[in-house]
């Protein structure tokens, strides 16, 4: 089992439903994060384990646990985190392509509890990711 596999596995054990996260402290400004966009719904920073010459998450500041938790109503967020990718894409002159992964899950390889998309790109990716 990979590194990733076994921390995703290991923070489904220990999830609380509804607690903190990383991310949440992030928001909050109470740890550091190289942050590169925010709005009043969103927050865009550089991945402190970058996978691709440029990785960046976007995150709601509403949390909102995992993709598959997400509810109708909060269809215009998530919309509006996609379009943040792109911009913020645009503006890290991604213009050659990149990638947008969504972890849901432990069998996922979500780590964290708080929905984020992952942006990766600066190079040539592979076809299939992570299988």
């Amino acid at each position: 089992m990979s590194d990733e596999a076994q921390k995703a596995q290991t923070a489904a054990q220990s999830h609380v439903e509804g607690g903190d996260t990383i991310f949440g402290k992030i928001i909050r400004r109470e740890i550091p994060a190289d942050i590169i966009y925010e709005d009043e719904r969103c927050l865009a920073f550089n991945d402190v384990s970058p996978q691709a010459p440029t990785h960046f998450l976007v995150i709601p500041k509403t949390p909102i646990e995992m993709l598959s938790k997400a509810q109708p109503e909060q269809a215009e967020l998530l919309g509006h985190l996609m379009l943040t990718a792109a911009k913020v894409a645009e503006e890290q002159k991604l213009d050659a392509g990149y990638r947008v992964v969504v972890n849901n899950g432990a069998n996922g390889c979500q780590s964290v509890y708080h929905l984020h998309l992952h942006v990766m790109g600066g190079k040539q990716l592979s076809w299939p990711p992570g299988c």
